[in-house]
């Protein structure tokens, strides 16, 4: 039985790839979306090589918001650049958390909630990343009236 070291794993995995550069104006836009939540790939299964991992941009125009939806079994992770946005979820999405440019934020695998921008004047943009890849459940939607503090533009 042959055993191959793990040096030589890594070198034969570099030989198979290369990096990939997904130019701007040259992003996947065939993404599942939620309600006025738009989510752009920049890394994904649809374009490079990536197969444990999505990573792209999220945005929302001021007064907007994505359906109630969860990401299956995926983590997300998020960063947001600019705008105001906030993420109800729990019972009836009567709780939330507030985000700025410059927060971070983790979404839990399987969680329902509902993305929106607080700002009826701002876009709400955020760098986002999914693992293992961009998984969106859409959900019953709600009412706007039920989600504490949001408006429309």
């Amino acid at each position: 039985m042959t055993h191959t070291a793990p040096e030589d794993l890594v070198t034969q995995a570099a030989a198979e790839t290369v990096p990939v550069v997904t130019r701007s104006g040259e992003e996947d836009t065939n993404t599942t979306q939620s309600g006025d939540c738009i989510r752009v790939s920049g890394v994904s299964v649809q374009h490079t090589p990536a197969t444990k991992i999505w990573f792209g941009q999220v945005s929302n125009k001021p007064g907007y918001r994505s359906v109630p939806h969860h990401h299956g079994e995926a983590e997300t992770g998020g960063y947001v650049l600019s705008g105001h946005g906030r993420i109800y979820f729990g019972k009836d999405y009567q709780e939330y958390v507030d985000m700025t440019a410059g927060d971070w934020v983790f979404v839990p695998p399987y969680m329902p909630h509902v993305e929106a921008n607080m700002s009826v004047t701002e876009d709400l943009v955020w760098l986002t990343t999914r693992t293992p890849e961009n998984i969106v459940v859409n959900l019953d939607d709600v009412a706007d009236e039920t989600l504490e503090g949001f408006r429309r533009a």
